[in-house]
């Protein structure tokens, strides 16, 4: 990639878009779909939650009122909902994760989650031996689209507390994803740490062998962009075969009947056995990128280069007159060793910008 795309002039995607005509939160007949707005955010988290909102509210949401929908593993205070739902016209959601949903499974080890917990600590791996944040890698990763209250639900766009969003966006994004059959949507792609996933590409190879039903034919799946070894080479020998480029899911907009098709119920249910997601530090994000590069056809991931966004220390920053507050081509404002992180140049060459 010698120069930054996001410096080309950026328009929306091509072909029919629905805009805000009759999208009112109180139209009953509205042309809104089966979505929501998603996140999981603990009480604490309501400033940063509220700044979150107010950004994809006045950018996009305002026009088009889609719900929001909230989960947390304990009940969310009155104060949390008071406030949340005063940003937004939209119905907010408060749902509880059910405690089976959340909880350590019974065939996982806990002396041996502490003892590989140590060991990550020791490798200053972030949040190694914090035990809730492998109960919500494992929940992001196969188990909120089974929720009850997304029982009905077919799309969602997920939103973290303290993020940006800073270009008008006056098109339906569900609806594009619908018309143009779309499954996933991104904005920025990165390399993982080997350290946290050494055995999740032996894992997905012991059950590509297991089922190669599910795996689409290399001309049409992003396989490549996994097993890439020629742009960051220590990566892949680290991660024993894994490029470890993934689509950063902290922002995602994506079709829930993928997660729940057969294909990822089973690559699911065989990592969770394996106990990566406890021994290890496997998370959500490689996880599904993972299963998108093998699974799914390579022309139903889309990159959404006209939303700009921002999650500390990364950014999609668009060459748009519809941006505010992100400078064009933008990737990052911190050191500049973190440009190195950047593989957003292997999809693009492995599959282009679509």
């Amino acid at each position: 990639m010698r120069t930054d795309p996001n410096l080309e002039e950026t328009h929306e995607p091509p072909g029919k878009l629905w805009r805000s005509d009759e999208y009112a939160a109180d139209n009953p007949n509205s042309p809104r779909i089966n979505a929501t707005i998603l996140s999981l955010v603990r009480n604490e988290e309501v400033d940063g939650m509220i700044q979150s909102m107010q950004d994809l509210e006045r950018t996009w949401n305002h026009k088009f009122n889609y719900p929001w929908t909230f989960f947390n593993d304990v009940p969310f205070t009155q104060d949390f909902k008071t406030r949340t739902q005063a940003q937004t016209k939209a119905k907010c959601n408060y749902e509880l994760i059910p405690k089976d949903h959340w909880a350590v499974p019974s065939w996982i080890n806990h002396d041996l989650v502490k003892e590989s917990g140590k060991m990550l600590e020791e490798q200053d791996i972030q949040y190694g031996a914090m035990l809730s944040y492998h109960q919500m890698c494992r929940w992001n990763s196969g188990l909120f689209y089974h929720h009850p209250a997304l029982k009905h639900v077919r799309y969602y766009w997920r939103v973290e507390p303290k993020v940006h969003f800073f270009c008008d966006v006056d098109y339906d994004v569900f609806r594009y994803m619908h018309d143009h059959n779309k499954t996933y949507g991104f904005t920025i792609n990165l390399y993982d740490d080997p350290k946290t996933i050494t055995t999740l590409w032996p894992e997905t190879l012991r059950f590509m062998e297991a089922h190669p039903q599910y795996v689409l034919r290399d001309s049409v799946n992003a396989r490549a962009w996994l097993e890439d070894k020629e742009r960051r080479p220590e990566h892949n020998k680290k991660a024993n075969g894994y490029s470890t480029c993934h689509f950063w899911s902290n922002f995602e907009i994506a079709d829930m009947d993928f997660w729940r098709g057969e294909a990822y119920e089973e690559y699911f249910r065989h990592l969770d056995r394996a106990g990566g997601f406890f021994y290890e530090r496997w998370g959500d994000a490689p996880v599904h990128s993972i299963a998108l590069g093998l699974f799914e056809d390579k022309s139903r991931i889309h990159w959404f280069r006209d939303i700009g966004y921002q999650h500390i220390p990364y950014f999609n920053c668009p060459n748009s007159p519809k941006c505010k507050g992100c400078r064009k081509g933008l990737f990052t404002d911190g050191e500049d060793f973190l440009y190195k992180e950047d593989c957003r140049p292997n999809w693009f060459k492995y599959v282009g910008m679509g």
